[in-house]
């Protein structure tokens, strides 16, 4: 395949025009759409753009390579735009746009197309074909240019090779890569190796784009180069660097400012990379990671895109679970065997109750991860598997401290709760120590730099994980789980004091918004935990079973809002999501049917000041409506599955629609825009 064969004549335009930045995407989306490879030309615009937010794509030199990778898309494609009069596109010489090419790629594991896409990459570095193409007077002509380029630098990579071949060795190396690994990396190959052959200079990069990693560098090559420059916006394997001069820079450096890079990196103007362990730049990630709230958020977005595919598949198994026992006549009158009544709900339960287990410390790890590589994974995972445990309770170790001749003290009273204290931190907790993780992890990193050579091999496979596991386990039993240990029994104290006033609908109001605080953390279950045990007193007391069946309808209406109403939001108000929460509109529907707030977990991750407001008031009107509508609920789970168990059911239904809404027409108001 040959860049020519992804370009059409329908889909270039050498008389284009255009207003802005979103007017020119907006007509080379159409350009695109006339070749006939996109499914879902919104999807696709949606998905350019915000690539384009996270950092111009134009290219300096009067250069733009707009692109995308999604779904949207059936086959690779290229459409591409002469503009004789410029267009504004942030890009980073300030020179006006006037030859854009737009690139569309589909979201699958074959990616042949990228090798013809970074032959593209490299071929617009060239300002004679970029001024040729300006020039062309027809798009066959425009064709014809690139197809000779493209045979043109096929024959000099072949001589290129066997120079370096013939040379024996190469003067310095490099590494590119970009998050996306469709232009960005192979731009930026292109323009260091123009850079050093102007300076009489062999150099080989390697490149690692979305199809892997290409001409990859060898222990020869390594060993014998001056120099290396890693231009890198996403991980990087960096150990095999260790004791060379080496430069760590963001990727976008190696396009603007690639002959800056070679000078300094054959004058040996860089330090000596010391290897710790670490798969990745460190350097170059934090210099791409711009502020620190962005870098927060990248980190956090780790844990959540690993810890989702948890919460999905987990959550509907149980949801089936209980749906297996409906279905089979074992509904609410199963008592606390309801989802495991028969064999196979039993089954589906177990299965996706362990990995609905999993969720925190998958989050907690890749949140560490994230920030100190592979050695905060364990550190991370550890953390993440106490805060969804909790302490142990103080009766086991009574007797241990009795022997030892001490009451316990600070110990005994705090961090072994005693029985019926609740010490789990949940979601919020499994945040707070995946961040406490990576930083812990990064401080052995440092403080042990200064240990012998011989000992630099045990750091990330002893040293690490024993003593990052260590501090973190102390930091949760006695910081952590205690502190939001207290704050729940403050909380379950406070819902008992309310319903002993007989404000029922006060406390429909208060335990739907609990439930939509933290998805599934400890103020949810602390909502969720009086609702059940109201059933549990009304079985053994019949004058409360009114207001225990009340009050596990609010729980459960307030408690399906929050997947719902982002659900709709996704479909009302496209604009105000990514592509990707787009996406996951489906999968929230079941998991709020299904009584699983922990569906709207990414959402209120990745924009907790908008999205909690949203999603707490419209779980408080579900709460509160249900209550005032005396709606009952024997079952303590189930959503749409147990609905037949639900006393005044229309309503019930009316009272978490009009919640779902209510969070839905929020999220708009409190949003903004993704392409803003």
């Amino acid at each position: 395949m040959k860049v020519k064969d992804l370009l059409s004549v329908a889909s270039i335009d050498l008389n284009g025009s255009a207003s802005g930045k979103q007017d020119v995407i907006e007509k080379m989306v159409a350009l695109m759409d006339n070749r006939g490879n996109v499914k879902d030309r919104d999807k696709y615009k949606a998905a350019v753009i915000a690539r384009e937010a996270e950092s111009t794509t134009a290219v300096g030199g009067g250069v733009a390579i707009p692109h995308a990778k999604t779904d949207a898309v059936s086959g690779p494609g290229l459409a591409a735009m002469v503009l004789k009069d410029g267009v504004d596109y942030d890009a980073p010489d300030d020179e006006k746009v006037k030859l854009i090419f737009l690139i569309a790629a589909p979201n699958t594991e074959d990616n042949v197309h990228l090798e013809v896409l970074s032959r593209l990459s490299a071929l617009l570095m060239d300002e004679q074909f970029s001024n040729d193409l300006m020039n062309a007077s027809s798009p066959e002509q425009f064709l014809s240019i690139v197809d000779e380029a493209e045979t043109k630098r096929a024959e000099e990579e072949v001589a290129k090779a066997s120079t370096i071949a013939a040379d024996g060795a190469v003067d310095f190396v490099a590494v590119t890569a970009c998050p996306t690994g469709i232009a960005h990396t192979y731009m930026a190959a292109e323009a260091i190796e123009k850079a050093a052959k102007a300076k009489g200079y062999n150099i080989k990069v390697e490149t690692r784009g979305s199809g892997g990693a290409k001409n990859v560098l060898t222990e020869e090559d390594i060993r014998n180069a001056k120099a290396v420059i890693v231009a890198a916006d996403t991980k990087v394997p960096m150990d095999r660097f260790d004791g060379k001069k080496l430069i760590e820079t963001q990727v976008a450096d190696g396009i603007n400012k690639a002959d800056d890079l070679v000078s300094r990196a054959m004058a040996g103007d860089a330090p000596e990379y010391k290897a710790t362990g670490s798969t990745s730049s460190d350097a170059a990630a934090a210099s791409a990671g711009g502020s620190i709230g962005h870098q927060a958020y990248t980190h956090l977005m780790s844990g959540v895109s690993h810890m989702l595919p948890f919460v999905v598949g987990g959550g509907i198994l149980v949801a089936l679970a209980f749906l297996v026992d409906t279905l089979m006549g074992h509904g609410a009158d199963a008592g606390g065997m309801f989802g495991s009544a028969t064999p196979l709900a039993a089954f589906l339960k177990s299965v996706g109750g362990t990995a609905m287990g999993l969720m925190v410390p998958v989050l907690s790890g890749y949140i560490a991860y994230s920030i100190a590589d592979r050695p905060g994974l364990a550190v991370g995972f550890t953390g993440g598997l106490i805060a969804a445990s909790g302490n142990p309770a103080l009766s086991g170790y009574l007797d241990t401290w009795t022997s030892l001749g001490t009451d316990g003290g600070f110990i005994q009273q705090f961090a072994f709760a005693p029985d019926g204290v609740n010490t789990v931190s949940g979601f919020l907790g499994g945040i707070v120590i995946g961040f406490v993780s990576g930083f812990v992890v990064n401080w052995l990193k440092k403080v042990t730099e200064g240990l012998p050579e011989a000992m630099s091999g045990i750091r990330p496979t002893l040293i690490y994980p024993l003593c990052g596991i260590f501090i973190v386990g102390v930091l949760m039993y006695f910081i952590f789980n205690p502190i939001i240990g207290v704050i729940n029994t403050s909380l379950s104290n406070g819902l008992n004091a309310i319903y002993d006033s007989g404000a029922i609908w006060l406390l429909g109001l208060l335990l739907g918004a609990m439930m939509a605080i933290d998805m599934g953390g400890p103020i949810n279950k602390a909502a969720y935990v009086f609702g059940t045990g109201m059933l549990a007193q009304a079985a053994v007391d019949p004058s409360l079973e009114q207001a225990a069946f009340i009050s596990m309808a609010a729980v459960m209406a307030g408690g399906m809002v929050p997947p719902v109403g982002i659900a709709l939001a996704c479909k009302l108000f496209p604009k105000k999501f990514t592509e990707a929460e787009r996406a996951s509109w489906i999968s929230n529907i079941v998991m709020g049917a299904s009584f699983i707030t922990e569906g709207a977990i990414p959402f209120a991750a990745a924009d907790p000041g908008r999205v909690i407001p949203a999603t707490m008031a419209g779980a408080g009107v579900a709460g509160l409506l249900s209550a005032a509508f005396g709606c009952t609920l024997r079952a303590p789970h189930g959503g749409v599955f147990v609905f037949a168990t639900v006393g005044n059911p229309l309503m019930y239904i009316v009272a978490w629609l009009a919640g779902s809404a209510v969070t839905c027409i929020l999220l708009n108001v409190l949003k903004k825009d993704i392409e803003a």
